[in-house]
């Protein structure tokens, strides 16, 4: 079985029956502000790209290092697109890594989001992944003490793989990365090229 399908079956038996008390006590708490959504670009951009990755998915990282940052000079930073990162973690390992980058303060998200695909291989792949991690969120100013107070939020969990659910109930994401523009799903780590294709059909005015 697919790991994508470990994951989803997980969702399943136990997040959709267990996510809404856990929502409910997560209301006017910080696991609400954990589980916002994490975004570059101008909030009031034209074209939306929700970007659905795991931190272990070596095509997530490839994306991330080779065709985000053509994506952000020329569509993020002018304004013309945002890009909302959600997670969708293939195993336990991208789990935890997700749960450790929100448990940052949201200015830090997406740098150690970077660190973490720009290091896949030594983290991912150590003798010791968690420990390995743990290393990684002290870096980033994440104490030994509260990563471990991270990796036990079982709220902060449920909700991580809950959103992953809804993701694959609402647009049919079964693997990583998959990008969903104005709407629409592409799936596959496509290029720059194929992506500025994309975005220039559906940007206003053509």
């Amino acid at each position: 079985m697919p790991r994508f399908a470990v994951v989803v079956r997980f969702c399943v038996l136990v997040v959709a029956l267990a996510l809404p008390a856990a929502v409910a006590r997560a209301q006017g708490t910080g696991t609400e502000a954990m589980l916002a959504d994490r975004t570059i670009g101008r909030a009031d951009a034209p074209i939306t790209i929700v970007e659905y990755a795991s931190l272990t998915c070596v095509h997530c990282a490839a994306f991330h290092k080779d065709t985000l940052p053509k994506l952000k000079e020329n569509w993020l930073d002018t304004g013309k697109a945002k890009l909302v990162f959600r997670d969708f973690p293939l195993d336990g390992l991208a789990l935890r890594a997700a749960m450790m980058a929100r448990c940052l303060p949201q200015e830090r998200y997406f740098p150690v989001v970077d660190v973490l695909f720009k290091n896949q291989d030594g983290w991912s792949r150590a003798r010791d992944p968690l420990a390995a991690l743990a290393g990684v969120g002290r870096l980033s100013g994440l104490p030994q003490d509260a990563f471990d107070a991270c990796m036990k939020n079982e709220e902060l969990q449920k909700g991580v793989l809950a959103r992953a659910f809804e993701g694959q109930q609402q647009y049919r994401i079964e693997a990583t990365p998959s990008f969903v523009i104005q709407g629409e799903l592409f799936r596959g780590a496509a290029s720059y090229e194929e992506l500025d294709r994309v975005l220039k059909k559906v940007s206003p005015g053509g």
